[in-house]
């Protein structure tokens, strides 16, 4: 049995910092919160809350307690140090791309962030989930890092943002991909790629429905794949029980993948109000990673890429704003290596920047995100849920800019950061 102490705790649901922040471990899970282990009650400044003999015991002193935070759209396998984006798509065989992972992994753990999305793989593997991979070698112990729920490889038609040709404009023949690596046409051939994904390990599956920045791939908001080829990507999934995220950015694109029943929209930078009037009818999601608008440096890129970025980060700062204010649902997403992997809170400061409330933040990288995962068994500091648990010098719904300062980190029981 562990016991940690701390100057408080976050209640995530209503905002309460809970003083003294007390909870009592015992393996992988939370067994008690304040009180005496097995209990639910927070205890009371000078009561007998240090825990119960034979307990080992972690004092925090100042800090708050938080629940681990969660990263719904990451890359784990780009990005890194030493990266070149354009020449690693070429140059990065899988045993690499995987080395790059697992610093990538161990960053991101540390920053606090003990759960993720991992959204798409968009490169030559040979058919190989990397992501998939990267997350068994986790659970198992072998490296560190957030729990990742994959998705494989990203599908993308010919051509599409997601394609990865597409964003250095690479020639004929040069790294053709294959549908068990997303590159799929057509309803057989997109079933066909949502089928691979899913026997080999997706969790859920990512596709390419608009445009993006980014890419040498035309206006950022026109829709790539047909209404008919949306369903059936949407069929395949929903049937075996996943479900599917979608890069898109038009307003009218983000109509068209609501309607085919996408559940979690990506980015969405230039949705309307119509758009948004949907998304909260349907229930529809949103990751907007709307710090990529600030952080992403566009100075080098070709002209029509700067063109297209300086359309599109104006509108990204603002829409995010009026989703939230209709009442779309909202999960925090980094888009990272679009903001450096282990700099995850910064879209967390990022939407409190935008007008969003800190704690309406806090909640969508906590119990919105476990909602979105569709898991029950983390977000909360509650007894019977993981032990996934970070502190910070402070109170993040007073001074959002805690969180990237994460002093303490815990998953499932075990300590990975302690300052």
């Amino acid at each position: 049995m562990l016991t940690l102490k701390a100057a408080g705790l976050l209640d995530v649901d209503t905002g309460e910092i809970v003083r003294p922040g007390i909870l009592h471990i015992d393996g992988d899970r939370i067994v008690g919160v304040g009180g005496t282990p097995g209990s639910d009650t927070t205890g009371t400044p000078g009561s007998d809350t240090d825990g119960t003999p034979g307990d080992d015991v972690i004092d925090l002193g100042d800090l708050i307690l938080m629940p681990g935070l969660m990263d719904m759209e990451v890359n784990l396998l780009m990005g890194g140090r030493g990266e070149k984006p354009v020449y690693s798509t070429v140059q990065d065989d899988p045993p690499l791309r995987m080395l790059r992972a697992v610093g990538n992994a161990r960053r991101t753990l540390r920053a606090g962030f003990t759960t993720v999305r991992n959204l798409g793989l968009f490169v030559k593997t040979g058919g190989y989930l990397l992501d998939v991979a990267l997350g068994k070698a986790i659970d198992k112990g072998w490296v560190d890092g957030p729990r990742i729920v994959p998705a494989g490889h990203a599908i993308t038609p010919t051509g599409g943002h997601l394609d990865p040709t597409m964003f250095a404009a690479f020639s004929p023949g040069v790294l053709d991909l294959t549908i068990e690596e997303g590159i799929a046409n057509g309803v057989d051939e997109v079933r066909k790629a949502v089928r691979y994904q899913i026997k080999h390990g997706a969790q859920l599956i990512k596709v390419c429905v608009s445009g993006g920045v980014m890419s040498m791939t035309g206006a950022a908001g026109a829709q790539h794949y047909s209404d008919e080829e949306l369903r059936a990507i949407v069929d395949e999934a929903h049937r075996r029980g996943l479900k599917v995220a979608s890069h898109t950015h038009g307003a009218e694109a983000v109509r068209h993948a609501v309607e085919a029943g996408i559940d979690c929209i990506e980015h969405g930078f230039l949705i309307d109000d119509d758009a948004i009037d949907l998304m909260v009818e349907r229930g529809t999601w949103l990751v907007p990673t709307t710090r990529l608008a600030d952080a992403m440096d566009t100075s080098h890129a070709p002209p029509e890429l700067q063109a297209k970025a300086a359309e599109m980060f104006p509108k990204a700062r603002t829409s995010v704003l009026a989703a939230y204010k209709a009442g779309v649902k909202i999960a925090v997403g980094t888009d990272a290596p679009a903001i450096p992997h282990g700099k995850n809170a910064d879209e967390i400061v990022a939407l409190v920047d935008r007008g969003l409330p800190p704690l309406a933040v806090i909640q969508a990288a906590t119990i919105n995100a476990a909602e979105l995962i569709g898991v029950d068994d983390r977000g909360r500091l509650a007894p019977g849920l993981l032990a996934d648990i970070i502190a910070v010098p402070g109170d993040p719904t007073q001074d959002i800019t805690v969180t990237q300062n994460v002093r303490f980190v815990m998953k499932g029981g075990k300590v990975y950061v302690h300052n």
